[in-house]
């Protein structure tokens, strides 16, 4: 068990100590443990040669998705794909659900009172459970909701714990992004608080839904079974996600990237050492699908993300999201597109998916409880 806790409780401690030295006054981060988070500073602006190396770093990773053939891939014959059943009740309800809240936090109606400050959430669930029951009917009546309810509640625990983890990362990135709402003098501090804890309950489910829809895809799925086989050190990730981390209390601007890729590291490293299946266990026998359809999966949630919280505050006024979020990302925060979120940014969803899958696998061996995400 200590070779499950300990590398964690590193990656939690280490920004702590580094900060002692880092910021020798305060020795903590600028705004440190305001939550929500708020603004802290602004971050160095467009720098045209990291731009640039972003972006062909992305057109790669695309180049990857469109064009496999030419990355090692071999075709692979895929399985039958099931016959669609009929949506079941819950698909219907979410949709309601959906687009009522979505109607209402955009339009700000005030026919309904304080439930225009809560719409975030329930609009979330409902889209979560749109993509359950469509998952259903690809899967021929599989799906986490259907089947593996124990595991889907599961999934939003987790959540909740693990975005609160990433939100702890960022205070040491200076804040990668904030929330400009969340002081807003209608409601309390504590009511705040929880409907930001509430929101966390979603992030996870949502991804893991559209993982669980793409594998309905079978020549999908086929398209990168067999690539080239990678193996990984898990000690070296480890090392060089804890490594990272430390540097990023130092240099939270040149290393903003590490936000995402650091504990990446060091949760696949331990699953890696303690030979845990993973995705990455999977890309070790060539098998590219699991990692690359989950970052997929995030980032296709990423534009649902960044569209509704665009409109939740477009026109500024009246605010009424206390839940909508800002990014102030160093060098690359140019190019949006109904969305506050950068265009080269959405590719940061993709490894923040593997992450999620990585910290879910990890908490169920923490934990005991299944992991697996597919019925099948």
């Amino acid at each position: 068990m200590s070779k499950l806790i300990f590398p964690v409780l590193l990656a939690l401690i280490l920004p702590l100590i580094t900060s002692w030295f880092a910021y020798p006054l305060t020795h903590l981060p600028p705004e440190f443990g305001a939550f929500p988070p708020v603004y802290v500073a602004d971050a160095p602006g467009f720098n045209l040669i990291i731009f640039c190396i972003i972006a062909f770093a992305e057109l790669l990773i695309a180049a990857i998705y469109l064009f496999p053939d030419k990355f090692g891939f071999k075709k692979v014959t895929p399985e039958p794909t099931s016959i669609p059943v009929a949506l079941p009740i819950w698909f219907w309800i979410g949709l309601v659900v959906t687009l009522f809240f979505w109607w209402l936090m955009w339009t700000r109606e005030t026919p309904f009172g304080n439930l225009v400050y809560y719409a975030f959430t329930p609009m979330w669930w409902g889209f979560i459970f749109v993509l359950d029951g469509l998952v259903y009917r690809y899967s021929h009546k599989q799906s986490l909701f259907a089947t593996k309810r124990k595991t889907f509640i599961i999934t939003a625990l987790v959540s909740l714990a693990g975005w609160y983890l990433f939100e702890y990362f960022n205070y040491f990135a200076l804040g990668n992004w904030y929330y400009p709402n969340s002081t807003m003098p209608e409601l309390s501090h504590e009511t705040i608080v929880i409907i930001f804890l509430l929101a966390y309950t979603t992030v996870w489910p949502a991804i893991f839904e559209w993982y669980s829809l793409l594998n309905t895809c079978q020549s999908l799925v086929s398209r990168y079974a067999q690539g080239i086989k990678i193996f990984l050190s898990g000690n070296l990730l480890i090392a060089l996600g804890l490594i990272l981390i430390t540097l990023m209390v130092f240099w939270p601007y040149p290393l903003f990237w590490v936000l995402w890729i650091g504990p990446l590291l060091v949760f696949a490293g331990i699953l890696i050492r303690l030979s845990i299946w993973s995705p990455f266990s999977e890309i070790a026998q060539g098998n590219w699908s699991p990692a690359l359809l989950m970052a997929l999966s995030a980032m296709v949630n990423g534009f649902f993300w960044e569209f509704w919280n665009y409109g939740s505050a477009h026109p500024v006024t009246p605010v009424t999201n206390p839940n909508y979020w800002v990014y102030d990302i160093p060098y690359i925060n140019v190019i949006h597109l109904f969305s506050e979120m950068p265009l080269l940014g959405y590719m940061g969803y993709m490894p923040f998916g593997i992450l999620a899958w990585v910290i879910f696998i990890w908490a169920g061996k923490v934990f005991k409880f299944d992991t697996h995400l597919l019925s099948k």
